[in-house]
């Protein structure tokens, strides 16, 4: 099946039955490759998963050998949201088609991307009509408080993960974004680390992962 979005697959090894889907959205300016490093950590612990890392379906202005979810080079918060709607609903086909084509349902796929990513992966995880097995977001927020007020629709399990020195998306948000999720009955953990900018760093990547594998495996149950 070819899919909406440009991708990086990474399969289970030795043919292994796909029992979960993780969908890693990256930043702006970046590219499926990027975000698909993750996954080599990830993969050995997670022998039934399989690894989808789209590529954004804008090319980057600033950077023209990456892509973005969403334009920003116009400091307009209405325009922005506007394209964020839009790519929601790309990266919700997009969903759809890896459900068709690897016989999975909502419960079984995470959600998970860095900065302009993980934005988007609050917005489709809880806009969605079913709960995912859980939003894993690093260095990002939530775009529009009032407008997600308006569309949740589910209580997807959250976790969200910043850099306390972030600059390019200050760690203020990530306050911001627990407190939203807590008043709308979202349960939310969240990890700020100390000395961490704008990246994933192992401490990060590490409490992910053992954070999916408990909702991966509590969901067989």
């Amino acid at each position: 099946m070819t899919f909406c979005l440009n991708s990086i697959i990474i399969k289970p090894e030795n043919k292994a039955e796909i029992k979960n889907a993780i969908v890693l959205l990256h930043g702006y300016g970046g590219d499926g490759k990027d975000i698909s490093m993750l996954s080599l950590n990830w993969k050995r612990h997670m022998p039934n998963t399989v690894f989808i890392c789209p590529n954004g379906h804008e090319t980057c202005p600033i950077n023209p050998s990456g892509y973005q979810w969403f334009d920003l080079t116009k400091d307009d918060p209405e325009y922005i949201l506007e394209q964020s709607i839009n790519a929601e609903n790309k990266i919700q086909k997009f969903i759809n088609e890896i459900k068709q084509e690897f016989n999975l349902t909502n419960d079984r796929i995470c959600l998970s991307g860095f900065s302009q990513g993980c934005m988007m992966s609050i917005n489709v995880g809880l806009t969605s009509e079913e709960k995912f097995s859980c939003i894993v977001g690093f260095s990002g927020k939530i775009i529009d408080h009032d407008n997600l007020k308006n569309r949740i629709k589910n209580s997807t399990d959250t976790l969200l993960i910043h850099g306390e020195t972030d600059q390019i998306v200050p760690s203020t948000h990530l306050l911001e974004a627990k407190d939203f999720l807590i008043r709308n009955n979202v349960d939310v953990q969240t990890l700020l680390i100390k000395n961490c900018d704008h990246h994933i760093p192992i401490e990060a990547s590490s409490t992910a992962l053992n954070y999916i594998l408990k909702k991966f495996n509590t969901s067989y149950y």
